[in-house]
């Protein structure tokens, strides 16, 4: 067996066992990147340690415990409040705004799943409350954390710009950005036209709430008849549970000093400005002043809580853990496989081929494909350095190549056995869970399906022609 081989059949262990099995995969990166690394490609440990992405560490740290402390002291429900007063009660914009407030989550650097998580909740009780498609809402909101997931400051996007930079790659991080960015909203568009989109023009939530009562039936989709009203307090104020909730989400939807809003305007407190202001000198100063993002979230982080420690507490708790070990115990992993030379001897064979742009499609279909169930970060950090011989080469555009591997092997993050997906699943309200569920899985198939070809057709193809 080739020395170049072993490596890779590790790492396709390493997927199988990380679907089929309740393990994180970068536990099994690090136990992969030791054995293999030792005893077949005779690397000892500080080779395989200096392969660990100590920048990418410092950045998911810095980033998700700057973002735990903005959930913390209500600054996140705070920049909903605001976006659905904007919008001053018309319900065809509520799922744009729900699209919209998710993907500037992510583009400031909140991971997608935390963003969902957030989101989901509130976007789907709107779903339950005004009769609007429970899909639309649900995809509206998984669609808006990938649109915004590959800003410069993003986890997505500073991973992919990572790779590229230390593979002496051609790429264009702003490309990236914003092609994941109009490929989402261009799907956004979609959905919104096919999913009853075009039947919430004209309305309004008091519209609406004057039609509903809390023992109307739904259909099971969520789309017929009148949804029932969430439950109230005695007050008369809706009541919602789930994380990212309050009491008062459903109500944020009225018209600011609207006579029939039961919610007055809350007063925006000291911390939540030192937030705001945080989070827009991080996108500052490392867009504009190309400072590193680790450092500079970690430093804005660590202001917030010093002015508010109360506001922090809890936060380090809710730093993704999980997904430092996973990218870090994947890229160490991937530091072995370049190492023992299978990066190019796959990338040598692929290219014997001699055709570039099938390669590249095949490139999409498989990041795509194993992403549905499996990992999107794990998947990029593995997909793109097995693109890097080809790209080197010459025949074809790298730039166009990068973006459409990482919007293929992110778009299908609706699957319900991803993250996102099932966040939206286990959120829906009103709604037959089993029909849901399969009209979810309807749709993942589909994206899986055509998602790729298009997101080839679109970036790939005039780059090689």
């Amino acid at each position: 067996m080739p020395l170049e081989l072993i490596p890779i059949l590790a790492l396709v262990a390493m997927f199988v066992a990380a679907t089929l099995l309740p393990i994180n995969m970068g536990t099994l990166g690090f136990v992969a990147a030791f054995l293999v690394g030792t005893l077949a490609v005779g690397m000892n440990t500080d080779d395989i340690i200096a392969g660990f992405p100590s920048d990418l560490f410092l950045t998911l740290v810095g980033v998700t415990y700057l973002f735990a402390i903005a959930q913390n002291n209500g600054t996140v429900d705070l920049m909903v409040r605001g976006a659905l007063h904007f919008v001053r009660g018309r319900v065809a914009f509520i799922p744009w705004v729900m699209f919209g407030i998710t993907a500037v989550l992510t583009a400031l650097g909140a991971l997608g799943p935390a963003a969902v998580a957030i989101i989901a909740p509130i976007a789907l009780t709107f779903a339950r409350q005004y009769r609007i498609n429970a899909l639309l809402m649900g995809m509206m909101v998984i669609h808006g954390a990938q649109a915004g997931g590959f800003s410069p400051i993003s986890i997505y996007g500073v991973t992919v710009n990572n790779i590229a930079a230390k593979a002496g790659l051609v790429n264009s991080p702003l490309t990236l950005f914003l092609g994941s960015l109009f490929f989402n909203a261009g799907i956004g568009i979609l959905l919104f036209v096919f999913l009853g989109g075009r039947r919430l023009i004209g309305r309004n939530i008091h519209d609406t709430h004057d039609d509903t009562h809390d023992d109307a039936p739904t259909t099971p989709d969520g789309t017929g008849g009148p949804a029932p009203s969430a439950p109230r307090s005695p007050s008369g104020t809706p009541v919602f549970s789930g994380h990212g909730t309050n009491a008062s989400a459903a109500t944020l939807v009225a018209p600011p000093n609207s006579p029939t809003s039961p919610l007055p305007r809350q007063p925006v407190s000291f911390n939540q400005v030192l937030t705001l202001v945080g989070l827009g000198a991080l996108a500052l100063f490392s867009l504009i002043l190309d400072l590193d993002i680790g450092f500079v979230s970690m430093t804005v982080a660590a202001v917030l809580a010093l002015a508010s420690p109360q506001a922090q507490k809890g936060a380090v708790a809710q730093i993704s853990w999980s997904t430092v070990l996973l990218i870090g115990g994947v890229l160490t992993f991937v530091g072995v496989l370049q190492e023992a030379g299978s990066v190019e001897w796959v990338g040598n064979g692929v290219a014997s081929i001699g055709m570039p742009l099938l390669v590249a499609l095949l490139l999409c279909y498989l990041g795509a494909i194993v992403s549905a169930f499996a990992s999107s970060v794990a998947i990029l950090g593995a997909t793109i350095p097995l693109a890097v011989p080809l790209l080197l080469a010459g025949e074809i555009g790298p730039v166009g190549v990068i973006v459409a591997l990482a919007i293929a092997s992110t778009i299908v993050d609706v699957s319900p056995f991803s993250t996102n997906g099932a966040l939206v699943l286990a959120n829906a309200q009103g709604v037959d869970r089993d029909v849901f569920y399969r009209q979810i899985l309807k749709y993942s198939a589909i994206v899986v399906a055509i998602g790729p070809l298009i997101a080839w057709a679109v970036l790939v193809v005039p780059g090689w022609l």
